[in-house]
């Protein structure tokens, strides 16, 4: 599936790999479970326990990217990149 196939489905976990700092300061998307990236190693079996897609994305789509690649060599089968919060928040916004 594409990561919009996945959005318009509905069915996915959305984690937010910014710092907190960020997301005050920036806003964020409703119902998504941040994950800054530095954390995400530690926390990778909470990540890939999930049974749903899991979308990940930060401020411009670089550390989601990398969370991604990490993700996937640990077993992560069906991850997609969603880039950058503002960009995914409007997309979801339309659906």
């Amino acid at each position: 599936m594409s990561l919009k196939e996945v959005l318009e489905a509905g069915n996915y976990e959305l984690i937010d790999v910014r710092e907190p700092m960020e997301l005050m300061m920036d806003g964020e998307i409703e119902g998504a479970k941040n994950i800054p990236l530095g954390q995400v190693a530690d926390r990778k079996d909470e990540i890939l326990n999930l049974e749903k897609p899991v979308i990940l994305f930060c401020r411009s789509g670089n550390r989601s990217g990398k969370a991604l690649e990490y993700l996937e060599s640990e077993g992560l089968k069906n991850g997609y990149n969603g880039g950058g919060w503002s960009e995914l928040k409007n997309i979801l916004e339309q659906l």
